[in-house]
């Protein structure tokens, strides 16, 4: 007597656009969204990983044929729906999309389908390299559509509670990465395309400027100040090159860089409640300094 197993059949996936929203299966997208958005909208993820090229969090619907390369799992600037395997993706689906898509109360055929841009939300084709027939449709945040910034948005005005001094600018950095892009405690949460719009002294390309830290944006992360007040709430750094942090400061990276190392461990009295760090841009010696100090200390 034989079994066999059967194939796991895809979630039905119903995606459902306007020009006032998208919806995936009910749940609204706004894009940037975040790994728990998706999740509520696609089901939990079969694979994740990261590209091999930028280090980039990967996250694979292989039923569904539904396919993410994210800056980090916070901070989601679209998602691919995959039609064909003419592609060289890093951890791709498995099988192809079998969903509904309903844009403009019409069925989109993958096929037939021109891109379109509304103002949230742009849809078009994937295309690698030279080949003539597209591998996926891209649902991706629409970087032209204008949106009104408060004027005083990255306006940093001194604090009037007292602040922390760092002596290390990547430490800082890294304190940073969880009070404002983790907890949301920090403000204003920095977004590189939005800061590149609202600048005024000059014109920031960042898909020219993007291969290397801008100057400006570099500066906003040195001239905000911590007040002493957020120290007790970081008891824990997880440092990692897809970090939604230094996607900010450096849109085209691959992660390897070693501009925001930690050079010294001094940093760490003024946050008596870490206890646990992961790290990635440090030198050598901050991990032997971090462990004397009494931390639960990790090597990415």
């Amino acid at each position: 007597m034989f079994s066999f197993l059967k194939k796991n059949r895809p979630k039905p996936i119903q995606i459902v656009g306007t020009n006032e929203h998208l919806l995936i299966n009910d749940v609204a997208i706004e894009f940037p969204t975040n790994f728990e958005t998706l999740v509520n909208a696609f089901g939990e993820p079969s694979r994740t990983g990261k590209t091999k090229l930028s280090k980039s969090p990967v996250i694979c619907w292989d039923t569904e044929g539904i396919y993410c390369s994210c800056g980090s799992y916070s901070h989601i600037y679209g998602f691919s729906l995959i039609f064909s395997k003419k592609h060289q993706l890093d951890l791709a689906p498995k099988n192809n999309f079998s969903g509904t898509i309903l844009i403009n109360d019409e069925n989109v055929q993958f096929g037939d389908f021109l891109d379109i841009a509304h103002p949230k939300y742009v849809v078009g084709k994937l295309t690698y390299k030279n080949e003539a027939e597209p591998y996926a449709l891209s649902f991706r945040i629409n970087t032209d559509a204008k949106k009104e910034i408060p004027k005083d948005k990255y306006i940093l005005e001194p604090l009037k509670e007292e602040h922390i001094e760092f002596m290390d600018f990547g430490f800082k950095l890294a304190v940073i990465a969880e009070l404002m892009y983790t907890q949301e405690v920090l403000q204003p949460k920095f977004e590189l395309y939005e800061f590149a719009e609202w600048y005024n002294k000059r014109k920031i390309d960042i898909e020219e400027e993007g291969y290397a830290p801008i100057a400006e944006v570099t500066q906003f992360f040195k001239d905000i100040q911590i007040p002493k007040s957020m120290a007790g709430l970081l008891t824990e750094i997880y440092q990692d090159g897809g970090n939604e942090i230094y996607a900010n400061l450096l849109r085209f990276g691959n992660g390897d860089e070693d501009y925001w190392d930690i050079k010294s461990a001094e940093d760490v009295k003024h946050f008596p409640n870490l206890k646990k760090v992961t790290l990635c841009y440090a030198k050598n010696a901050v991990y032997d300094g971090m462990i004397s100090l009494g931390i639960d200390t990790h090597r990415l």
